[in-house]
């Protein structure tokens, strides 16, 4: 029983770290210049800016964000399925 919430504990700690990594991200930004497209995307994968020689599309930068939302999530689900997901963590999560 300790054992289990020492691993509790422990995954706290490990989320609140991922938590303050992804806000720390989220303040830096990356700018990409090819000819005439400039790309300005933050550290966590949030598209600020999208434009085309100097126009911008406020649709094509909504469904640009939804498509990497979309992608993250597919990574994080592969990655969940990969380590068994906190059942995994936890000693089996009642599969027996």
């Amino acid at each position: 029983m300790l054992d289990k919430l020492k691993q509790l504990g422990d995954l706290k700690k490990m989320r609140d770290q991922a938590m303050k990594i992804q806000k720390q991200l989220a303040q830096e930004e990356i700018v990409v210049e090819e000819g005439d497209i400039r790309v300005v995307i933050s550290g966590d994968q949030k598209l600020k800016e999208f434009t085309v020689k100097g126009h911008s599309s406020e649709v094509a930068i909504e469904a640009l964000n939804k498509a990497i939302k979309q992608s993250q999530e597919l990574a994080a689900k592969k990655l969940q399925e990969m380590s068994g997901g906190l059942g995994g963590l936890m000693g089996g999560g009642g599969q027996e």
